[in-house]
């Protein structure tokens, strides 16, 4: 605990990583999609309330249904890719606090309480979201964040009932370099960040 990853780890994760459009031809194993989940599940949320939620879509069918819920210019980059994963927002996520946060009646900071459930879904499915772009990195694999779909035909079509609302999607897959543009620049830190 507590060792800072090396340069080639660093690398992996942050420094050389890049957000991919273009696939190459190779498929990514189920048993690699549930050790990417068994990373991405340990890291932290609010009161452990883990409220995300992941539809891989992957079968040939499922990415045509996947297809007609996307904005025009995020068709290829999904439909080339071997996996695209839903990361959803589970707004009943609180029906799980007694067995995530057994030591204090956690269920009931949320309960009947829709802004906050919508603040707490939100915030933290994004973190996991995070979680899982650098848990499919540490694993090899390279990710295509990306929002630009409709989210009620997307929730329709893979989230039925409404508990579970789409956050955004992430294409996953070995990217082919050949197809990146220039990596766009970034803030200093003088620009962002204040040491008070």
């Amino acid at each position: 605990m507590g060792k800072p990853l090396d340069d080639s780890g660093l690398d992996t994760l942050f420094l050389t990583a890049r957000s991919y459009d273009g696939w190459l031809d190779k498929p990514v194993a189920d048993t690699l999609l549930q050790d990417l989940y068994n990373l991405l599940k340990f890291g932290p949320t609010s009161a452990n309330a883990s409220p995300a939620r992941f539809v891989f879509v992957k079968s040939d069918s499922a990415k045509q249904r996947l297809k007609t819920c996307l904005m025009e210019g995020n068709v290829d980059k999904s439909m080339t890719a071997p996996v695209v994963a839903i990361i959803g927002m589970d707004m009943e996520f609180y029906e799980y606090l007694p067995k995530l946060f057994p030591h204090t009646d956690a269920k009931s900071w949320y309960a009947g309480k829709p802004d906050k459930i919508l603040d707490t879904a939100f915030r933290n499915s994004s973190l996991q979201g995070a979680y899982f772009i650098l848990a499919a990195r540490a694993l090899g694999l390279d990710c295509g964040p990306m929002s630009g779909f409709d989210a009620e035909k997307l929730g329709n079509e893979f989230l039925p009932g409404g508990r579970v609302k789409p956050n955004f999607i992430c294409a996953i897959g070995y990217g082919d370099s050949s197809k990146l543009h220039a990596r766009g620049p970034r803030l200093d830190f003088e620009e962002v960040c204040d040491i008070v």
